[in-house]
């Protein structure tokens, strides 16, 4: 034991303790699983994304669910008492371990799975670190906080043949493929343009400074952010409210400032302009200028594709412009898509369909999960394999990019390049420093 250090010996007691655990056959609703058809789970960041991808997996046949980490301890607690209830209704034995840094969690060689759902800048190195540990990934959208990240990952990925599936659900969602379907078939002509809704980008870091909970570890949350000016508040780790065991409150709202995210653009421009691209043909690639709103008397911001498609960040719903959703323009007319909506020019070609979307219901997506279960064990790419969050992902920070720059920014989709704009490269959204020790593996620029 003195030779061994805490890693090595955890991961044999992991390995040990799946011996005694792990029977021959496993049943799941009367279906026998074979070892080989077992997908064995461990889940990395567990706030409500978290758990509400624990509920999408619960649903797959054949998937276990072993252990989970996240830096705050009633979430652990929270985490092990939902899924030993799960477990003791199934009829299983409950086990489920817990680890404060999920380097821990990819050391166990029994886990073939991870699904990761921690804050943007925590995406890349965890989805990296699960690649080198031989791990497939369920990866929440965004794929990562910066386009340096994203291009590490997709090599991360292809290089350890890891299989990723983007956490984007609605390319699992009926009223969205009926969209995609409409526009690539066709039936609305010619798309000449598309609006999309889908809010502000980041602002400024302005929340005041309150004490650090002692359940929680903020030092490892912030991982490799490096600004100053970022220090805790309750809006940014949202607090379980006990005996519930919920956060209450808004979700955490460190995806809108600049320091720590992304804003709306990336929030739900990572659903609504993965639509767009998938819609248009443009999975793997992307527009090549996009222009600030404001710039030269610019209304919205704008991007523009070599096909001469244009897309503008507007309203696309004049009964509900607040609605955020898309609206492709065709030669031969319009399909309109948003959650739990669709309709088009023509009823023929598509009935309306209208219905309330309750909160939270596109966050737990048993479809989308299966989809990549189903992938683990085919080894063919699920539905948003890691291209697919890559392109979409560049497409959100460039926005970001042009926006705090003032001015067009151009880029090249197929060398992934600004070409000679320096100011577009310096920008905190193409690459920024880790802070001690943290590094990015897989970039080389």
């Amino acid at each position: 034991m003195n030779k061994l250090n805490r890693r090595e010996f955890l991961s044999l007691s992991a390995l040990g303790l799946a011996s005694f655990t792990i029977l021959p056959s496993w049943s799941v609703n009367g279906k026998k699983y074979a070892p080989s058809e077992r997908i064995v789970m461990g889940f990395i960041g567990l706030g409500r994304q978290g758990m509400s991808d624990f509920y999408a997996a619960s649903t797959c046949p054949g998937v276990q669910v072993v252990a989970g980490s996240d830096v705050d301890s009633l979430k652990r607690d929270r985490f092990v008492k939902r899924v030993t209830e799960w477990q003791k209704k199934a009829g299983w034995n409950p086990r489920c371990d817990t680890y404060e840094f999920y380097e821990d969690l990819l050391d166990r060689k029994d886990i073939d799975v991870v699904s990761i759902a921690t804050p943007d800048h925590w995406h890349a190195l965890a989805a990296i670190h699960a690649c080198q540990a031989s791990k497939d990934i369920y990866l929440q959208k965004p794929l990562t906080y910066t386009i340096s990240e994203s291009l590490a990952l997709k090599r991360a990925v292809r290089e350890n043949n890891r299989i990723l599936q983007v956490g984007s659900q609605q390319r699992s969602s009926e009223e969205f493929q009926k969209a995609i379907a409409l526009v690539r078939s066709g039936a609305i002509g010619h798309i000449e343009k598309v609006y999309v809704r889908i809010g502000e980008p980041p602002k400024p870091f302005d929340l005041p400074e309150m004490p650090v909970p002692a359940n929680l570890n903020f030092n490892r949350w912030m991982g490799p952010l490096t600004d100053p000016k970022i220090h805790y508040h309750p809006d940014m780790c949202p607090p379980i409210d006990n005996p519930k065991m919920e956060e209450t409150g808004p979700w955490a709202v460190w995806r809108y400032y600049q320091e720590t995210g992304n804003g709306f653009t990336g929030d739900w421009g990572a659903h609504h302009y993965d639509i767009t691209q998938a819609a248009l043909g443009m999975d793997g690639s992307g527009p090549i200028e996009y222009i600030p709103a404001g710039y030269n008397g610019t209304k919205y911001c704008t991007m523009k594709y070599a096909n001469g498609i244009v897309v503008t960040e507007q309203a696309y719903r004049e009964d509900k412009p607040d609605n955020k959703g898309i609206k492709f323009f065709g030669t031969k007319g319009w399909v309109q898509v948003e959650r739990g909506y669709i309709e088009c020019s023509d009823p023929a070609l598509l009935k309306k369909v209208e219905k309330d979307v309750k909160a939270g219901e596109f966050e737990t997506s048993p479809s989308h999960m299966q989809n990549f279960i189903d992938a683990i064990r085919s080894r063919l790419d699920p539905i948003a394999p890691v291209e697919v969050g890559c392109s979409t992902n560049i497409m959100c920070c460039i926005n970001n990019i042009a926006n705090e720059l003032g001015r067009p920014v151009k880029w090249n989709p197929a060398t992934l390049s600004f070409g000679n704009d320096k100011e577009a490269y310096a920008h905190r959204l193409y690459h920024y420093a880790y802070r001690n020790p943290y590094k990015l593996p897989y970039w080389d620029k």
